[in-house]
């Protein structure tokens, strides 16, 4: 099957010119041009959403061009592996902040701002303490 670019994009929900910018990073490249009018391929439209994953994953778009155009199987793991440590780096700041949030939603004070496990949670997040791990305590 074929696509136009407005096809394309109106699949992923995306204005063209996001396409249109993608080609000119390098992400993507028309299978061809008919009538000067781009045309796309099923293998445009994995390439999209791999493109539109490895933003979620925090890859900018100069990375994925360096991964898309990796030479060998080597290179493209080590640029995997190292986004890899930074996405489990974002969910361990996430799982924190969704345990404060949880505590503040059971906390029993009046207000959990003034309630001292609220605030030591927060104070030990400042000093690296394990939020997950001191609510086991509770």
């Amino acid at each position: 099957m074929e696509y136009s670019i407005g096809e394309l994009a109106a699949r992923f929900g995306l204005a063209t010119h996001v396409l249109r910018h993608w080609e000119d990073a390098g992400l993507l490249s028309p299978a061809r041009r008919v009538a000067g009018r781009r045309t796309y391929g099923a293998v445009h439209v994995t390439r999209v959403a791999e493109i539109l994953l490895g933003k979620e994953a925090g890859f900018s778009l100069e990375q994925l061009r360096e991964l898309f155009a990796a030479p060998d199987r080597e290179r493209r793991q080590d640029l995997l592996r190292d986004q890899l440590v930074q996405v489990r780096e974002r969910i361990a700041r996430l799982t924190l902040s969704q345990t404060l949030l949880e505590h503040g939603l059971r906390c029993r004070h009046p207000d959990y701002q003034a309630c001292p496990r609220f605030q030591e949670m927060v104070l030990g997040r400042l000093d690296g303490v394990d939020l997950a791990e001191a609510l086991d305590h509770d």
